[in-house]
């Protein structure tokens, strides 16, 4: 895959120090991955890149809404989501990123892509289970959770006032109630 221009970061004609990047991320954002899980995106990333004479440390800030399909009722709402993720850009022999927080690149790399963090940042936020508020609170009114409601299994004390006790059960429980 191509690496998306707006995403690289050249590194190498930026003094010592601190700098600072702003993203938006919008739909367009995750057809480049052809993820389809999401029906609107609205998320903003801020990244610092604070530049020191042999590596590189990023922190990533993730922050905004996921428009999801709730697992439920399959009603979309907008999902807050929140991620924060630290990265160390080393210098080494070859590219190695094995570990989680830490990128080792070859000597000579003057730019670094964070497409593929920021994609993986925005949809490890969105929980697993992804319940519309509405469901939650009971506020949402939907043809499926009514549904739902009504083919629910009923409560014990529901049951036993619906149905009648036949008469020789009755009978039944006097004899366990004469022995003793």
């Amino acid at each position: 895959m191509k690496p998306l221009k707006d995403f690289i970061i050249q590194f190498v004609g930026l003094k010592l120090g601190k700098h600072h990047f702003e993203y938006k991320i919008e739909p367009a954002f995750f057809e480049y991955f052809e993820y389809k899980e999401f029906n609107d995106v609205n998320v903003d990333v801020n990244v610092q890149l604070e530049k020191k004479s042999t590596l590189l440390e990023l922190k990533f800030n993730v922050s905004g809404f996921v428009n999801v399909n709730c697992d439920i009722t399959n009603e979309p709402y907008n999902q807050a989501i929140e991620n924060e993720f630290e990265l160390v850009v080393k210098f080494g022999e070859e590219y190695n990123d094995e570990y989680v927080d830490i990128l080792i690149v070859p000597h000579g790399t003057f730019e670094i892509s964070l497409q593929q963090y920021i994609y993986e940042l925005i949809v490890l936020a969105v929980p697993i289970k992804r319940v519309h508020p509405g469901v939650e609170d009971g506020t949402l009114n939907s043809d499926i959770l009514e549904k739902l409601e009504e083919l629910s299994p009923k409560l014990n004390e529901e049951k036993k006032k619906d149905e009648e006790i036949d008469p020789r059960w009755n009978t039944l429980k006097k004899l366990l109630t004469d022995n003793k």
